[in-house]
């Protein structure tokens, strides 16, 4: 996707375009042609929000923001506010976790977690995208989705593919059941005028905002269409504008694999914790043999070979976690004990009601903010070209997003991401990052000729920021706090360099982290159960 020549901004769809005042270049800054009411802030309901001092609210805004005084829906909001003297103050933070379909309303804790208390001059502001979590109404299709022993993720017969494809059509089925009107309204271009509503009800005339994963493509959708709205802003884990969301996908599957043979390295280089093998290559035989155990006989009428693959693939996205894979992996295979295993997939994939409220908002979006591919022969041929490359997770992302086939809402066309107008902003990437690879913090940095980007030189953490690698956390902070940017480099390259979250050390005298070193991670999962004090 090239970036656009002319100096306007089309949107695609016809529901998107009358939000934004276009206005000729004398005249002031586009906002979102809708006044929110103020946010009546009180109390969180989320214990740890609320014993951080967080204050909490609901913005109301237009399901559809071509009729502005149609139906409206809430949005769930949080607040911390600044701890400094009113001159020193610096304006609000809007945040966003990713996703799409990820909660953000704990985000507002980064603000001290940003150090030498660069964050304490901002009010932090955490929020739940429309239809996610807290938001009224909040999209859930099927809790029992993700049940276990699912059917094979590869389709090696005719009857296992049609299997899955049932499934997908009947999840898709099940969303439109639900979702109602508002599936026609929850694309990117939506939230990015749900985030210009926020601020306009916050009072600000610019916002500074700090996006992780997708949260990097809604900022890069932001700043195209409101650019002299944005202050600051830091993006981590760059999502590439010219691949979504298809292309995107097939993408992360080979990026994905790579970073799993990185992973059984690390497995190997331990054996002397893990008993898993003495090389990655070993590793990884014994990872596909105990898969194809699993699907002839289930661990514990359970754990089959999907729910293996599902709870492995968060050591792709980060170092946080790889020990207690491996001991998860050493449980099963040297003790036959699967409970580990289960306890993962089961924190990644919850039971029951409104447990697939992430991944219903993930393809609600992702299937609506651009067509996906009619044919299932193209998905077919497509997937099994990329398999052949990286069987690790190719089969389960092709059914993770098999509903966008059937999806039903129309979908729109994308905005073409253009940073011109934009002011200097901070990018950050791991080298290996899978979920958002470094090719995306590249063209991002190309697409916005003001910004400046730092790389973890070789790191596989994805959206790790604020995780206690120094060298980029206090580059974090100096932009936070004066808009300093590293020297912005000729060519198609990262603009800083540094070390990147280092690989967990097993081995090392007390090397389990301590209540005291938990991860930002760590934090907010614990938020998010409300359970932090």
């Amino acid at each position: 996707m090239a970036i656009a020549a002319a100096a306007g901004v089309v949107v695609g769809g016809a529901a998107s375009a009358p939000a934004v005042s276009a206005a000729p270049a004398d005249t002031p800054p586009a906002q979102v042609a809708y006044d929110p009411a103020p946010i009546g802030w009180g109390a969180c309901a989320n214990r740890g929000l609320a014993r951080l001092g967080a204050e909490c609210g609901f913005l109301e805004v237009p399901l559809d923001y071509a009729e502005p005084t149609g139906t409206k829906i809430r949005i769930a909001v949080s607040r911390i506010k600044a701890k400094v003297a009113p001159e020193q103050y610096q304006g609000v933070v809007i945040t966003n976790p990713g996703g799409p379909g990820g909660s953000g309303l704990v985000l507002s804790v980064l603000g001290g977690i940003v150090p030498n208390g660069a964050g304490l001059s901002y009010d932090w502001i955490g929020f739940d995208p429309r239809g996610v979590g807290s938001s009224e109404p909040a999209l859930t299709c099927d809790g029992n989705y993700f049940s276990y022993n699912r059917p094979f993720y590869v389709p090696v017969t005719p009857e296992l593919e049609q299997t899955w494809l049932d499934r997908s059509r009947g999840y898709a089925a099940a969303c439109g059941a639900a979702g109602g009107d508002l599936l026609d309204h929850v694309k990117t271009t939506d939230t990015v005028h749900d985030v210009d509503a926020l601020r306009k009800a916050l009072g600000q005339e610019q916002i500074n905002y700090y996006g992780f994963s997708y949260g990097t493509y809604l900022g890069q959708v932001y700043a195209t269409l409101y650019p002299e709205r944005v202050r600051r802003m830091v993006l981590d884990g760059n999502v590439d504008a010219r691949k979504v969301w298809y292309r995107a996908n097939l993408v992360q599957d080979v990026a994905f694999d790579r970073n799993m043979s990185v992973y059984f390295d690390w497995i190997a280089k331990n054996d002397a914790v893990y008993h898993l093998g003495t090389t990655g290559e070993d590793v990884r035989k014994l990872f596909y043999a105990q898969q194809a155990a699993l699907l002839e006989a289930p661990a514990g009428g359970v754990i089959g070979p999907d729910e293996w693959i599902d709870a492995f693939l968060p050591a792709g996205y980060y170092v946080f976690g790889w020990e207690d894979i491996a001991e998860a992996f050493s449980a099963w295979v040297n003790q036959g004990d699967h409970g580990p295993l289960k306890k993962l997939y089961d924190a990644a994939h919850g039971q029951g009601p409104g447990s697939d409220n992430v991944f219903a908002m993930y393809l609600a979006v992702q299937c609506t903010d651009v067509q996906w591919p009619t044919s299932w022969n193209r998905w077919r041929a497509d997937n099994w070209m990329t398999f052949l490359r990286a069987p690790f997770e190719t089969w389960g992302n092709a059914w993770f997003n098999a509903p966008c086939l059937t999806w039903p809402a129309k979908a729109g066309k994308p905005v073409e991401v253009d940073g011109r107008k934009a002011p200097g902003i901070l990018l950050i990437s791991e080298t290996l990052d899978a979920a958002t690879p470094f090719e995306g913090s590249l063209e991002t940095r190309a697409r916005f000729p003001k910004s400046a980007l730092i790389e973890g030189v070789g790191g596989t953490t994805h959206a790790g920021s604020l995780n206690g690698a120094s060298c980029v956390d206090k580059q974090v902070a100096a932009y936070l706090a004066t808009g300093e940017l590293p020297a912005r480099k000729p060519g198609r390259v990262s603009d800083a360099t540094c070390d990147p979250l280092p690989q967990p050390d097993p081995q090392a005298p007390a090397h389990r982290r301590s209540a005291d070193a938990d991860t930002t991670r760590d934090i907010l999962r614990e938020l998010i159960r409300g359970v932090r004090p």
